[in-house]
């Protein structure tokens, strides 16, 4: 998710941006090709699909007991510019952060290896998790990315016409993102998780449902 809002007018690089981030602050903030913008809190129907989705990927990992673990905070830095990204969802290698140089002081992932899983929760300004970051995700090498349009924002040319609610998972396959996309009762098909039994509407209806 990201809603625009510039802080800073100059450009940065990604160190400067880091030295630059306050302390115990109230938003969060992600670095877009040297610009510095700040994350707003998400709508609640937001945070219920990130929170679904952390819950039932958690309950994944304990199932399985997999070596994997889904941080509070997190900060992607990719290869090839001065951006910094704070996934809604991410999913880390436990055994491969010993290899992660920023890891252990300051959050950082560097390396897409690292990786098992990222996904962004789509919001108003569905081009950065459509084109910005799917490129920047996909040179990184990190194996897999979800778009979670839960409410059919994104561009005709990644969801169809008439927009709809999709799922959109890019796997990475000899270096480029194949997606594949389901919706309604389409069971997600994960690599990392192969035994997910959720349906894309059930993604979707967590961030819908009223009591």
């Amino acid at each position: 998710m990201m809603i625009q809002a510039q802080s800073i007018t100059k450009t940065v690089t990604f160190d400067e941006f880091i030295a630059w981030y306050p302390e115990n602050s109230v938003h969060k903030y992600e670095l877009h090709n040297g610009v510095i913008i700040e994350m707003p809190l998400g709508t609640g129907d937001h945070s219920d699909v990130t929170g679904f989705i952390t819950l039932k990927l958690g309950v994944e990992i304990d199932r399985r007991d997999l070596p994997y673990s889904i941080p509070g905070d997190c900060l992607l830095k990719p290869d090839l510019n001065e951006s910094g990204y704070q996934p809604d969802v991410i999913v880390l290698d436990r055994t491969a952060l010993l290899n992660e140089p920023r890891w252990s002081k300051e959050s950082i992932i560097t390396m897409g290896a690292t990786i098992r899983l990222v996904v962004e929760v789509v919001s108003t300004n569905w081009r950065d998790d459509y084109f910005t970051k799917a490129r920047d995700y996909e040179e990184m090498g990190i194996p897999e990315y979800w778009i979670v349009d839960y409410r059919g924002l994104g561009g005709r040319q990644f969801i169809g016409n008439p927009k709809q609610p999709t799922l959109s998972v890019c796997q990475l396959i000899d270096g480029e993102y194949q997606v594949k996309q389901f919706r309604g009762d389409d069971r997600v098909e994960s690599l990392a998780f192969p035994d997910f039994k959720v349906t894309a509407e059930q993604i979707f209806q967590a961030g819908l449902d009223r009591v």
